[in-house]
Order: structure tokens, then sequence, then C-alpha cells
């Protein structure tokens, strides 16, 4: 297949070649993308030197099978439906289409069968968004969800290259805060994105909505609290779901250790320092709630990985298997 991914200089589009290769997709060609600024650069896939292109209008109109999206809802915007009207699949990490009525917001293991016969572009889900709905989608199927309500405790390389270079810059001793609200060293900020007028940040709206599109439930209730953490990887998350029949752990538990891109971990839990290369949702520390139809967990998932780039690898791979091109 031919391939390109991007925005292939940023964090999330290096761990997208990584994820190719670890994904084993069959790679015909690869043709990698970014700004002019980081135009000419060298990345390798495979052992293999590859040369970074920019990014231009007449480049997407090149005949790729799948392009790779991490450049930012701006850039999607603009080059994303030129690819696809080229014929690519695009599947974008950005948020620049998740709220499109027209746009499959896709995690494969619970939704991919909107990748059948689909032509154009799918939207990848927000990082936090995809850990969460891994589990909340086995614990639908058994009790039928009702009311979520997630505290998130997000690493700072969900903002990508800057929040990484402002932790460790504040590490060293600077007093800047850099691109956050307050210093996050030593210290844990409870805003990501700006304030709506209801009180809710961006990131905790992005929640919102995302996890019911993806469950295909606009009745579902949910309610975030996302909070930026002086951790340089993996995000974490303390969930409270209610349900509408009453809860079994031990179903539960079965059919969590069980699932697809799930790591269940029984009398024991999991912190970022853990995670290392892992591509699955780890769910840990589940118990009871406040009453038989509820309960909690603690799910922990790495952010750049499940939580961007193999996913988007995956909603690749589940697209292909359907097309019949693998």
């Amino acid at each position: 297949m031919k391939l390109a991914v991007v925005g292939a200089t940023g964090e999330v589009g290096r761990m997208m070649i990584t994820c190719l290769e670890e994904f084993a997709v069959p790679v015909e060609s690869l043709t990698l993308f970014a700004s002019a600024r980081s135009a000419g650069s060298t990345l390798y896939y495979a052992d293999t030197a590859l040369s970074v292109r920019e990014l231009t209008s007449a480049e997407m109109r090149e005949p790729f099978d799948y392009v790779l999206f991490s450049a930012g809802a701006g850039v999607a915007r603009e080059f994303a439906p030129l690819a696809a009207a080229s014929g690519a699949v695009v599947i974008d990490n950005s948020s620049g289409f998740r709220q499109e009525k027209d746009v499959p917001l896709v995690v494969p293991e619970i939704n991919g069968n909107l990748l059948k016969g689909y032509q154009g572009i799918v939207a990848n889900p927000n990082c936090t968004t995809i850990q969460m709905v891994l589990p909340l989608a086995v614990l639908d199927r058994l009790f039928g969800l009702r009311k979520v309500v997630v505290s998130t405790y997000q690493s700072v390389s969900g903002s990508g290259h800057k929040g990484v270079a402002t932790l460790e810059s504040q590490r060293a001793g600077g007093s800047e805060n850099g691109i956050y609200p307050n210093l996050i060293d030593l210290n844990v900020i409870p805003q990501i994105g700006s304030f709506a007028d209801n009180g809710y940040s961006q990131e905790e709206e992005k929640i919102h909505f995302e996890t019911r599109k993806i469950l295909n439930n606009w009745n579902l209730e949910v309610s975030a609290t996302t909070v930026r953490v002086p951790v340089i990887y993996g995000h974490c998350e303390s969930i409270y779901a209610e349900f509408a029949s009453e809860v079994d752990l031990a179903v539960a538990a079965r059919e969590l250790g069980k699932a697809e891109s799930i790591a269940f971990e029984e009398n024991t839990y999991v912190t970022p320092r853990d995670l290392g290369n892992s591509n699955d949702s780890h769910v840990c520390r589940l118990r009871r709630g406040t009453g038989p139809n509820s309960l909690c967990f603690w799910n922990v998932g790495h952010n750049v990985r499940l939580g961007a780039a193999a996913n988007a690898v995956r909603i690749l791979l589940r697209h292909a298997q359907l097309a019949g091109r693998i």
C-alpha cells in the first residue's frame, strides 16, 4: 500500500512511523511530509532513510492509499480534503473533523464497522477518550451504560514538544510558565484548553462529545474534569460509571480481561512509569461504586501510542482488512 504521514517530524508523527513498523503494515511506499521548516530532514522507517518533503497542495493530490495526519486542525482542514478527493483514506489525529456529522470518529475495537465501504476522512479521537471508551464499551454491552464521571491526569507530552520542553525547563530551575497558565513542575493545573461559559474546558467538552459519538449514545451523561500533571508520558483517569442494570464485578473483570486492546490488572495498579511501549488501555482498581448499579476503576494509557498513533494505525489496518487490501 502507498502511505503518507503528514506532520512526520512531530511527536505523534514519529510514533506513527514506529507503529507502522511495529504493526507490520504492508508498506509499498511511505512518503513523509512536514512544514517547510522541517522539510529536508531525515527520518527512518525499518532502517530505511527517508527525506521529509514539504507539505503542499500539489503533493496531496498524489495517489496515496492512506494518509495519516498529525499536523493540527488548521493544516488538516486545508490539506486533508485534497488527499481524500484524490482517492486516499485520510486518518486525521486533530480535532478538525471530530464533530463533523458525516465523518466517522473511530476506535476500531468499538465501531470499526463504520469503516466498511467508507472513503474519505476518518477522525482519530482525543487521547483521553480513546483509553476510556475501550473499557466503557465492554461494560456498556454488559450492563447498559448511563452515566460517566471522569477526572483525568494528563501528561505534558499531550501538549507536544512544547509541553515537554516547558516541564524540563522548569525542572532545571526556570520560572516561566511556558505554554501553561501556571507553573507545571511540582504542580497540577485543572485546566486544559480555554473555558466555555458553562465552566467546562475545551478538553472536557471533547470528552463529553466524543464519548457519546463513539458509543452511539447521545443520551449518555458525561462529566469530565481534566488536569495537567508534571509527567512526561501517560494519561491517567479515575472513572465512575452508572448502569441500567446491577453490576456483577466478577463478570466485568472476566470480560475486561478478554477484551481486545485492554490490559486488565487485578490486585495491583498501573502508573505511567509502568507503561513502557504499551498500546493497551490499562484497567485496574475495579470496585463497586456508590450502589449496585455502579462501579469505579483506574485507567492508564500511553497518550502518544494508544491515544494517537496506535489507534490511527489500527484504523488503517481495519479499513484495509474490510476493503480486502490485506
